[in-house]
């Protein structure tokens, strides 16, 4: 197994995962609702392809990680696992960008792939509202060495992560025909 890159602190990372994911939620549900009429003179959905292949991206390092772990190639597993984290963090700025730019986007179609888009829609965005802190908690037991809390919530975190990743990218795919 890896060393510990921090020391054990569960009081603070607590705290600062709870504050961390509580702003994050606040920030995205409050600016979501904020459109900028800023004239960039680009089409905005750019950040919504930026997106979801950045969702793509991960749900493959997810994968890669999960095919290292159980390798025991600890070292690959914790670079991709981190490089998964930073992805995402740079999909939250332009999530938020877009968002801020764009604006609403109303699906137009009907029928049964109207349905299908509002089941992946509608399970999507609470696990993605939830699953954050649960990443954090998770990626903080790796980094204190506390291995068997990390497993425990990996098997826990990962499949959803992995949902949210896909699912984020089949949204994109559904409701991108109709941005204007």
């Amino acid at each position: 197994m890896l060393q510990p890159f921090f020391q054990k602190n569960d009081k603070l990372a607590s705290r600062l995962i709870i504050a961390f994911s509580l702003i994050v939620f606040t920030a995205v549900v409050v600016l979501g609702k904020i459109k900028l009429n800023l004239g960039l003179g680009f089409d905005v959905h750019v950040f919504a392809t930026v997106n979801a292949f950045i969702n793509g991206t991960v749900a493959i390092l997810l994968l890669t990680a999960l095919w290292a772990v159980k390798r025991k190639q600890y070292v690959l597993h914790r670079n991709v696992m981190m490089a998964a984290l930073l992805l995402s963090v740079v999909f939250l700025l332009s999530y938020i960008a877009h968002h801020l730019l764009a604006g609403e986007t109303s699906f137009g179609g009907s029928g049964t792939i109207k349905i299908l888009y509002y089941i992946i829609l509608f399970t999507h965005i609470p696990l993605a509202g939830l699953i954050l802190p649960f990443i954090l908690f998770t990626a903080y037991r790796a980094l204190t060495g506390e291995w068997e809390s990390h497993k425990k919530l990996a098997k826990i975190t990962w499949p959803f992560w992995f949902y949210v990743a896909v699912t984020g990218v089949l949204v994109y795919c559904l409701i991108s025909p109709y941005y204007q």
